[in-house]
């Protein structure tokens, strides 16, 4: 992609507008140093210096657009809970609407506690409700999709598997997408890939996708065999398969063998959230009038970008537009 048409495209993004749905996790990090082992058991002992808070999950998602210059709805989950107002302060801090966000009295915020010391993560402690949402919530969530719909280029997905995206959710989100002619990204959770059928694009991991297809992914030809089953039986137009070090892989059109797009990551200090870095860049592309192809290449260049930071993170133009020239 030439510099030119990489600036054509980034210019759009302000002009865009996406809605994301999905599950809203409250990213903890508590930052210190190890100097000795504990004498109860052989652990770290970390001395804590620091904490932070970041929003994670789906409100990570649209921390993404909003970092790209991109305008986001965003829909989701918090309980009524100190977790649930510190998600929903740092959300407002960062400019992003907290207006859609539903409250539910009897479900704890989703809490993701990291350790990190010396750049690298200890151990993460997640306190969370997988259950399902009450029906009176389910149908206030389709109630605000169906209502946000309209005014947006295209929805975003972000299933972590916490209960908030379900069958009746999704058949009901991606009838009215239809209806409006938008399209319909999906960062999916291995054990809901039946319940995908009729999206866009899909973007799942390797693990993921070796789950779903029942195919271990080990070379080039596992990987398509792989892809061409997910293809045959959900029918996205697009399939873009992450592969960790070994970039991406993206189905799409009618040829079965995907375009491989190697990494452009230099150091890989925290993958947290790459994949919802992901899917909110190459939704924004594709928003932008990106190709699909050119979508996946961007969005893994602004992976590239956040697997270098510690915690979970965003990409700026700037840094996207460096990424991507190999500076």
């Amino acid at each position: 992609m030439t510099a030119a048409r990489l600036r054509q495209i980034l210019k759009r993004f302000g002009r865009t507008r996406l809605l994301v749905i999905g599950d809203l996790i409250l990213d903890e990090f508590v930052w210190g140093s190890v100097e000795r082992i504990s004498p109860e058991a052989p652990v770290p002992v970390v001395w804590a210096e620091r904490e932070s808070v970041m929003p994670g999950g789906a409100a990570n998602v649209a921390d993404n657009i909003r970092a790209l210059g991109g305008r986001v709805s965003l829909l989701g989950v918090i309980g009524q809970d100190a977790g649930g107002a510190r998600l929903t302060e740092e959300l407002k801090r960062r400019g992003l609407p907290t207006e859609e966000i539903l409250i539910d009295p009897g479900r704890p915020t989703t809490l993701k506690t990291r350790v990190i010391a010396h750049h690298q993560q200890v151990v993460r402690i997640d306190r969370e409700k997988v259950e399902r949402l009450s029906p009176q919530l389910v149908d206030g969530l389709i109630d605000s999709a169906r209502r946000l719909i309209g005014g947006v280029d295209g929805v975003l997905i972000e299933d972590y598997g916490k209960g908030l995206i379900t069958a009746e959710v999704l058949k009901a989100v991606i009838q009215a997408a239809r209806r409006k002619g938008r399209m319909i990204l999906v960062d999916p959770k291995e054990e809901h890939f039946s319940i995908y059928k009729g999206v866009t694009a899909l973007t799942p991991n390797k693990k993921e996708a070796a789950g779903f297809a029942k195919v271990p992914i080990r070379d080039r030809e596992s990987l398509i065999a792989a892809g061409q089953k997910i293809r045959k039986r959900l029918n996205p137009e697009a399939l873009l398969i992450t592969l960790g070090e070994e970039g991406m892989a993206l189905f799409s059109g009618k040829s079965p063998r995907p375009v491989l797009i190697p990494t452009v990551a230099r150091e890989v200090f925290d993958v947290s959230g790459a994949g919802d870095t992901v899917i909110a860049v190459l939704g924004l592309a594709r928003a932008a009038g990106a190709r699909f192809e050119e979508a996946a290449r961007i969005a893994n260049a602004a992976a590239g970008v956040v697997v270098a930071k510690v915690g979970t993170a965003t990409c700026s133009p700037e840094e996207l537009i460096r990424q991507m020239a190999g500076r």
